[in-house]
């Protein structure tokens, strides 16, 4: 094996999370084979002014190593692999397969997807292949098991990163080959085609199946397919690429045992391309990719709220943050460039929510190819940059704080729900609206609890519920009986519960309970007659004041009690916002989309009933998260505003070296971490 270094010295660190770096990972998607070796030179020197750590290597390299059918060619990635160890520089190191090379495609291009009306894709994009396709798993595990096999005992070599996120482009395939996978896993899920038929109430339309055979993918037929076979149909193409990822970690396992392994989710400000909550359980650490909306005034506010999610879905533990972008992403329709300090505030409000690193997309910006204008660490202007300068910036802060690398989130008094399952049946066959979306409510929801200083954590509606004092269900359509009866104890054990509009409807199949709110009626205390779905830009008043728009329900109260009711449009009078004392606890239920100040104040409401208190005294919109370790706690406060915040908490701002006492402010676009003083 050429050029391959010893890592003897490295066999004796821990193969736990923080062993692919020291103190926090940071760094980014670095594409030596983008530029002549003498700039490698240069780019190693930066990295190291910068103080980066941490590099995610190889993503789309496989026409680059394997440059025809069975022919390697690793002299390239073997010298940047043995620069980047000697420039003290940890390798996240990436099995190509996002990128299957030109010659691949040219050879079997059946590997290629097939849309729903029969199309296959072509070649000249990326994940071009199909997570069912038998031709391409042996290609992808013949590169997989090379480079394992050349780099396992490599001293750069800190993390596995398997493939690039994986359905982002490929999450649906319509082929032959994949409906035959298809039936299979039907048949495993179902057992016989009576059980199939019964959950999905075939009898509708006389799609009545009498073998499995019978079964294709949901092609483009001309009408709205079966509610509860796309359903079962999204399940099934997060399995079939979850199977592959786990195809290619047993190589990687297999050879490399003590090498931690991930792969990057998606989770972002949409349900995403597949049941990322299922997937944590797969891999050794979560990572994910986030990536802000420039049109969104309050982008910091989804952030939280995605970072929440992530952390929710690793059970709490430290994850990593993979990817994000240091400033304009080139794929938005109007690319907007971040304000000085948003880079740092952005990779920071992700460590204070449990990231344990900050890797950006990419480390020098490309000059060719389809993400030429998207940002990096070392823009086209060269490291004589803003941006350049506050990547630099954040890597000295990075350093200043790695005391807090290994602590947890503290956890939150509020929990909220989200299920990829849920979100999933809200996107499978036709419902009341287009408008209702399974995030709007959460976030909006979220954004209010944290203007508020008040922590969340994003559950799964079959996690532990112990320790919350209140817990917020947004447009959960698909909810089971068993987890419906969980929060049902957890109210009447002393609980408080708000519930949004369009949330117990459907069961696991995606067939509709019964009586509106279906498994919810009964721990509500109301029964809902009809939806009646806004038209767009359509508002009703509340007679509290408050305001709605998207949705609204013909209520009856059947022992709840009215908070606010409509005071305008059809439903006149009906409730809009009822409450159900429930043995010591409460379940309250939002019929309409509350605009913004609406939501404030029903969470202050929430906030007083169920004795909430804030991570720490603060400014209305200084976002503060607290961290905890077995030798202190830290306290992060962010303003992401323009004018300063007050923050009553004292310790030493690790991030100026200065003491900070109860009172100071945090400067605007500031961000402070305090290594607090003893808490009572």
């Amino acid at each position: 094996m050429t050029s391959i270094l010893s890592r003897a010295n490295d066999l004796a660190q821990p193969t736990e999370f923080r062993r692919i770096s020291d103190g926090f990972a940071f760094g980014g998607d670095y594409s030596p084979e983008q530029w002549p070796e003498e700039v490698w030179v240069e780019d190693i020197a930066l990295m190291r002014r910068a103080g980066v750590n941490s590099v995610n290597l190889g993503v789309f390299s496989w026409g680059l190593i394997e440059v025809s059918d069975g022919e390697f060619d690793f002299g390239w990635l073997d010298r940047i692999m043995d620069l980047l160890h000697e420039g003290g520089v940890g390798v996240n190191l990436a099995t190509p397969t996002a990128a299957p090379p030109i010659w691949l495609h040219q050879a079997h291009p059946e590997i290629l997807p097939v849309d729903d009306r029969g199309i296959r894709m072509a070649q000249g994009g990326r994940l071009g292949w199909s997570p069912s396709s038998a031709t391409f798993r042996t290609y992808a595990m013949r590169i997989v098991e090379k480079l394992a096999e050349r780099y396992g005992e490599h001293p750069a070599l800190r993390l596995w990163h398997v493939s690039n996120e994986l359905g982002n482009e490929n999450n649906h395939c319509f082929s032959d080959e994949t409906g035959q996978a298809w039936q299979r896993w039907l048949m495993k899920k179902f057992g016989t085609i009576d059980a199939l038929n019964e959950a999905w109430g075939t009898a509708f339309w006389g799609h009545h199946y009498t073998s499995f055979g019978q079964l294709q993918p949901p092609r483009h037929s001309g009408t709205g397919h079966n509610p509860g076979l796309l359903l079962d149909f999204e399940r099934f193409s997060s399995d079939a690429l979850l199977d592959h990822y786990r195809a290619e970690r047993e190589v990687l396992r297999r050879i490399t045992p003590d090498i931690p392994i991930t792969t990057n989710f998606m989770v972002q400000n949409h349900p995403g391309v597949a049941d990322y909550r299922a997937w944590a359980a797969e891999v050794d650490l979560v990572a994910n990719d986030h990536y802000t909306i420039g049109i969104d005034p309050e982008r910091h506010g989804e952030l939280a709220f995605s970072a929440d999610r992530v952390r929710g879905m690793a059970g709490g533990d430290p994850w990593l943050l993979i990817e994000h972008s240091t400033s304009a992403v080139n794929w938005q329709p109007r690319n907007r460039a971040k304000s000085v300090g948003e880079l740092a505030r952005n990779s920071l409000a992700h460590i204070a929510r449990g990231a344990e690193g900050a890797l950006f997309f990419q480390w020098r910006q490309s000059t060719a190819g389809s993400e030429q204008f998207h940002s990096a660490v070392v823009p086209h202007g060269g490291a004589d940059t803003k941006v350049y300068r506050e990547a630099e910036a954040l890597g000295a802060t990075l350093t200043a704080i790695a005391e807090v690398a290994g602590s947890r989130v503290e956890k939150a008094s509020v929990a909220m729900f989200f299920d990829y399952d849920a979100a999933m049946a809200l996107r499978a066959g036709r419902k009341p609206t287009v408008d209702v979306t399974a995030i709007d409510a959460a976030l909006d929801f979220h954004r209010a609890l944290t203007a508020r200083g008040i922590a969340v954590d994003v559950l799964h509606p079959s996690d532990d519920l112990d320790g919350y004092a209140a817990i917020v269900v947004p447009t959960l359509l698909l909810m089971t009986a068993k987890d419906a009866a969980r929060l049902a104890a957890w109210v009447t054990a002393g609980g408080h519960a708000v519930v949004t509009y369009f949330s117990g409807i459907v069961n696991e199949h995606n067939r509709v309970h019964g009586t509106y709110p279906g498994v919810l009626r009964e721990l509500l205390g109301i029964r809902v007659e009809e939806f009646f779905p806004l038209l767009g830009g359509e508002r009703v008043a509340l007679d509290n004041g408050w305001a709605g728009s998207i949705w609204t329900e013909l209520a009856h109260l059947d022992g709840a009690e009215p908070v606010a009711s409509y005071a305008s449009g059809e439903l006149f009078g009906v409730p809009a916002v009822t409450r159900n004392a429930v043995g010591s606890g409460s379940a309250s239920y939002v019929a309409t989309h509350l605009d913004p100040e609406s939501i404030g104040s029903l969470v202050d409401d929430l906030i007083d009933r169920a004795q909430l208190a804030p991570v720490a005294g603060a400014d209305r919109g200084l976002e503060v998260t607290r961290r905890v370790g077995p030798d202190g706690t830290w306290l992060f406060a962010i303003n992401h505003s323009s004018s300063p915040l007050h923050l009553e908490a004292s310790g030493l701002d690790l991030v100026t070296g200065t003491r900070f006492e109860p009172g100071a402010v945090v400067p605007a676009g500031a961000v402070v971490v305090l290594r607090e003083d003893a808490r009572s």
